[in-house]
């Protein structure tokens, strides 16, 4: 028959009293270091904002947070290349504007000089005119932005996307094309006849310069959509970015509490410990 266990008989293990080496002491120690690991972790993260310090915190997370980062700064860059060929557009239509004017002028010179109460005389002042707003039109198409001409016919190349792929093809403006030369060096309206045919060369001119800036019109247009888009892009990697590195202020201020709390509990344990071995001298006095 098994005897009953009796007050204080212990099978587990026995209580010594020990000097050397202080159990309790040594787990009260890896206790608070491990709690004052998690807090020093917390308040990192609280003063980050970010919930991934060291790539150990979540391997996979970091990799795919460096990934997104690298492809917000790329699509903000496209976005900004983006601006810069809306500006280059702007001041191309800019341009064009004051020669569709200067046009409009020399058709109207071409009219003038058609009116049989003109002298020949009369219609070399206009012509002077004439002239002179034909080379302010050849003036224009040697106008470039940043070095880069804007009226030479070469087509340009923009990066509309963070990996630089299908790329928008800007549509060239040439104001060197026979459409316009024909208007501004062939042209003149010193005669009756010379002025018949200037005005059929200038409404020629008229009609290429409002489909050019037809083109620059659908150019921007185009460019403004891909500029939007870029902006969503950025805005919902930013937001899934978010959901991986950075950290949830409300949860980890409550985190930071409890950790504090333990802190401050383990060391008072600690405390606590390092001084029960006291109790054995008490056995040598």
């Amino acid at each position: 028959m098994k005897e009953p266990r009796r007050r204080g008989d212990f099978k587990e293990g026995v209580n010594t009293m020990v000097i050397n080496t202080n159990y309790s002491a040594l787990t009260s120690s890896r206790q608070l270091g491990e709690s004052q690991g998690l807090l020093n972790r917390s308040l990192a993260r609280l003063s980050s904002g970010s919930k991934l310090i060291n790539p150990s915190d979540d391997a996979a997370g970091f990799a795919v947070a460096t990934r997104f980062d690298a492809q917000i700064n790329r699509t903000q860059a496209a976005n900004d290349n983006i601006g810069n060929a809306i500006s280059f557009s702007q001041t191309q239509d800019g341009y064009l504007k004051k020669v569709a004017k200067a046009l409009d002028r020399m058709s109207e010179l071409s009219m003038l000089a058609l009116d049989g109460t003109k002298s020949d005389v009369d219609r070399s002042l206009y012509d002077t005119e004439f002239q002179n707003l034909g080379d302010f039109v050849n003036s224009t198409a040697t106008r470039d932005f940043n070095g880069v001409s804007m009226f030479g016919g070469a087509a340009l190349s923009v990066t509309v996307n963070a990996e630089a792929e299908s790329n928008f093809a800007y549509s060239a403006v040439n104001l060197t094309g026979a459409s316009y030369t024909s208007a501004t060096n062939s042209s003149s309206i010193t005669t009756t006849a010379n002025a018949t045919t200037a005005l059929a060369n200038v409404k020629g001119a008229i009609n290429k310069l409002a489909s050019d800036r037809a083109t620059v019109g659908a150019n921007q247009a185009a460019l403004n959509m891909y500029s939007e888009q870029l902006g969503v892009s950025k805005d919902n990697l930013s937001a899934a970015a978010s959901r991986i590195k950075d950290v949830n202020v409300a949860d980890e201020s409550t985190n930071f509490a409890r950790y504090n709390i333990l802190v401050q509990a383990g060391t008072a344990m600690l405390a606590q410990a390092n001084a029960s071995p006291q109790s054995a001298l008490r056995l040598l006095g």
